[in-house]
């Protein structure tokens, strides 16, 4: 492990997934960049790099699970229950479907939570917080308590405001990290 991991961190998430253009985010807002982080989260050092964030953010929380929104939080949770379990302690991984399965249990919450659990809710990159909150709704109505929510990214336009009055939100960057400046939405 570098002696600087979240710069590390940093350094290869700006290599591989920031992008300049045109695009349409999740959020239905228009952007001049875009930051795909499935180009960076598949790979093996920024996994490694990213658990350590992810548990050093979450260590001292007392979570029995961490997940959130398919596909992003995937990975994310993944890395983390790997890195938790390095440590000697336990932690389930769970994804939330965006929409329920015809076939099979039907649940749209795929792993092992429970009520009473406290959990840590994860997605890659926030714009105005929208689909995280719909993962964070199907995790509440198992009866678990959201004690942290993470992202890799935080856009700035909007989910620290939409989330931090209600859950203790934890960034591991904003755009500015990236060296990008916010800016209004384009049309």
């Amino acid at each position: 492990m570098p002696t600087n991991p979240r710069a590390r961190l940093l350094e290869l998430y700006k290599a591989r997934a920031v992008s300049f253009g045109r695009f349409t985010l999740a959020s239905g807002k228009q952007s001049t960049y875009y930051i795909d982080s499935k180009k960076a989260i598949f790979n093996s050092e920024i996994l490694a790099l990213l658990a350590e964030e992810l548990w050093e953010r979450t260590k001292d929380l007392n979570i029995q699970a961490m997940g959130g929104l398919e596909v992003g939080a995937i990975p994310m949770a993944c890395a983390a229950a790997v890195r938790y379990h390095a440590a000697g302690r336990s932690l389930e991984s769970f994804f939330v479907r965006k929409q329920v399965k015809e076939h099979g249990s039907k649940q749209r919450v795929e792993g092992h939570v429970k009520q009473g659990d406290r959990v840590a809710v994860v997605d890659d990159v926030l714009t105005t917080g929208g689909s995280l909150i719909q993962a964070i709704e199907e995790v509440e109505k198992l009866g678990a308590l959201i004690v942290a929510v993470l992202c890799i990214v935080d856009r700035l336009e909007g989910a620290r405001e939409r989330l931090t009055p209600q859950y203790n939100f934890l960034p591991i960057f904003t755009i500015r990290d990236l060296g990008i400046e916010p800016r209004p939405s384009v049309s």
